[in-house]
């Protein structure tokens, strides 16, 4: 579950490590943000092979409501790609990957401007893959906005059977990047406006493999708290906690 409050020109790097093993997910979350209380769906994809690895991610957040305060349809949309190049994975460098991205999407009826990204990654993981690092150092360019500095750092990781308990995950991402953008609410919901040059948000997810009890294990629950600071319109530090579900296909 990803941007669910986005603005018009926004991108953040979203690379879940799955270590090596390939995956297709659903994610469906009830949002308790203060400024947000719906569900999203995430569908999101990883993917490797003898040249490196792809990941992606579509959210849809359900907050189109009729005049009686139920919703009917998606508000929004925001779809990201990434792509690692790796043609020397058994090589000295094989830790250290090239990689492309895209990110765009519409919000409630406005464009979310494209953002392309493109630069390094480098991977570092435990002996058996259960614990991953990715950091990255990313050229960023949001179409139509200006950036003091257009780079984007990010850290990824991916922690399995965390604390020894088998079937519990701890992931997640954080990103910072230069953006000039308007800020036009803070916590209290004063109309500002107030510009800005920096965007921080990271997404930490707690996962638990529930149905590995019952003959299942494509059944998890857990959740998230989206970490943000001056991210979309709002001002200021946001912790916006969130519940779900994800179904591993």
């Amino acid at each position: 579950m990803k941007k669910v409050f986005l603005m018009a020109a926004v991108s953040a790097a979203m690379l879940f490590a799955q270590g090596a093993k390939a995956q297709t997910n659903l994610q469906i979350f009830y949002d308790f943000g203060s400024d947000r209380q719906h569900v999203t769906t995430t569908l999101e994809g990883f993917y490797t092979d003898n040249w490196g690895n792809t990941f992606f991610f579509i959210d849809h957040d359900f907050n189109t409501r009729d005049s009686r305060d139920k919703v009917y349809a998606p508000s929004g949309t925001y779809f990201e790609i990434a792509r690692c190049f790796n043609f020397w994975q058994d090589s000295a460098l094989g830790a250290l990957s090239l990689q492309a991205e895209y990110n765009g999407g519409v919000y409630n009826g406005f464009t979310i401007n494209s953002a392309f990204l493109g630069g390094v990654d480098y991977f570092v993981h435990s002996a058996d893959f259960n614990n991953t690092f990715n950091f990255k150092v990313l050229y960023k360019k949001i179409t139509y906005t200006d950036q003091q500095v257009p780079l984007q750092f990010t850290f990824v990781w991916g922690l399995q059977d965390l604390f020894g308990v088998k079937g519990l995950r701890f992931s997640g991402f954080a990103d910072f990047w230069w953006e000039d953008h308007t800020l036009f609410a803070d916590h209290n919901g004063t109309i500002l406006p107030e510009s800005a040059r920096t965007v921080f948000i990271s997404e930490p997810q707690l996962w638990y493999n529930l149905g590995q009890h019952f003959g299942c294990d494509n059944f998890n629950i857990g959740g998230e708290v989206e970490l943000s600071y001056n991210f979309g319109t709002t001002k200021g530090f946001w912790a916006r906690p969130c519940a779900g579900i994800k179904w591993v296909f």
